[in-house]
């Protein structure tokens, strides 16, 4: 969410932040009606403030004449007057700052100075590891995870619909040894805090991290108790902090959690729909920082190579992409998409989207911190990032490391939490 002092003093530069992201036309309606509802504000504001202080003045003088036993009826009448005026501005007050929130968190964040111009073919990839496999005739995932039993995509459409997945066998004990093995990596080796959060929040909880009012209709919705599930494990680790403030001293903080995922996506239907490359329900493991201003860019570097150094252990050959304004998501200043190259669909395929949010989601949530303990409270900055997202990673795991024999070899790191070494 925008600080209001953005929509009244520098509304110019909100509009060209907005054109960036191609969304000034969309959005100019909405702009305008901030601007104007600022000014609404601002003049109800003063207008209560002028019949506060005259019934103030009247109410003392009402007093004065009491004590002197003079008559007092028209003052009392006066104020009277005055207090019905003042409740009847104070009602419009609220409506107008009601409607002004309401307009202010559907405006996407301002993108850092450092994102390019465009759309989603205007990405720039940053850096690659990795030789991508090519040979011919490899197969995709979906065959793989179907011979070997490891996938069972039939009976997951059977149980749930189309986009729900099945894993079975060996298959289910990769799920949990990835499971395992990345949060082992993040916990041990990045200094990221474990957590074991609710799979349903609030729309208090989603309305913190900018997934509502914005995208309601992508959430699945429990509506007779008023709950969402996640979509990420994001949603609830960043508003663990909500309402809170942190101490500086002890930040950066930096929490991971393993969670199941749940997104319609609606308006993606139709799209790479086969195997494990779009679907409803997924598994994820996130991570999640909070750091001071300053802090945020080298924060960013950091949680993007936390991502990076699983798929390199993994020998999944992958590019670092940072996204154009257009094509950056709702509420992120930056974001870095994390592609794994899947030989057997002959495609890159994102894995991780890792991204600054600066103090958009913390002004929302309101997530502060102080630097001393006497200081002015200020917004942290926060930032989340996959690490990693199952499905597309074991597609092209399994796609990456196929054998002429039809069994797949399993890298190193995963070896001692499935106890084998292929997939047979």
């Amino acid at each position: 969410m925008h600080d209001v002092k953005l929509i009244r003093e520098q509304i110019e530069p909100l509009r060209l932040a907005m054109r960036r992201r191609g969304k000034l036309e969309a959005l100019a309606p909405q702009l305008d009606r901030l601007e104007a509802l600022d000014v609404e504000r601002r003049r109800l504001i003063g207008e209560v403030e002028q019949r506060k202080a005259a019934r103030n003045t009247a109410s003392q003088e009402v007093a004065r004449r009491k004590k002197a036993k003079e008559p007092a009826d028209e003052l009392i009448v006066q104020t009277r007057l005055l207090g019905q005026e003042i409740a009847g501005l104070e009602t419009e007050l609220r409506q107008a700052e009601d409607e002004l929130e309401r307009h202010v968190l559907e405006i996407p964040n301002v993108v850092a100075a450092d994102v390019p111009e465009g759309g989603e073919e205007d990405g720039v990839v940053l850096a690659a590891w990795g030789e991508p496999r090519r040979e011919a005739n490899l197969a995709p995932h979906w065959e793989i995870g179907e011979r070997l039993g490891l996938l069972d995509l039939p009976r997951g459409v059977k149980i749930s619909g189309s986009g729900f997945i099945a894993y079975r066998a060996k298959g289910a004990r990769l799920v949990r040894a990835l499971m395992s093995w990345f949060l082992d990596v993040h916990t041990a080796e990045h200094a990221y805090e474990e957590v074991w959060v609710p799979f349903l929040v609030t729309r208090q909880t989603m309305t913190g991290t900018g997934q509502l009012p914005k995208f309601e209709d992508d959430m699945y919705a429990v509506t007779a108790d008023a709950l969402f599930l996640i979509p990420t494990a994001e949603v609830p680790l960043t508003n663990l902090f909500r309402d809170e403030i942190l101490d500086g001293a002890q930040l950066p903080i930096g929490l991971t959690a393993y969670t199941p995922c749940f997104r319609r996506e609606a308006g993606a239907a139709g799209k790479d729909t086969r195997g494990l490359l779009r679907v409803h329900q997924f598994d994820k493991v996130e991570l999640v920082r909070f750091c001071a201003p300053a802090d945020g860019p080298a924060e960013l570097e950091r949680l993007t190579r936390h991502a990076e150094v699983l798929l390199e252990r993994l020998g999944l050959a992958y590019r670092r992409k940072l996204l154009a304004a257009g094509d950056t998501g709702f509420a992120s200043a930056k974001t870095y998409d994390l592609e794994v190259w899947a030989p057997g669909v002959g495609q890159w395929l994102e894995v991780s989207s890792c991204s600054l949010f600066t103090d958009f989601q913390a002004r929302r949530a309101n997530i502060r911190f102080r630097e001393a303990p006497k200081d002015k409270p200020q917004f942290v900055h926060t930032l989340n990032g996959s690490a990693l997202a199952f499905p597309r990673t074991i597609a092209a795991l399994l796609e990456t490391h196929q054998r002429a024999d039809g069994s797949v070899s399993i890298p190193e790191p995963l070896r001692p939490y499935l106890g084998m070494d292929r997939l047979d």
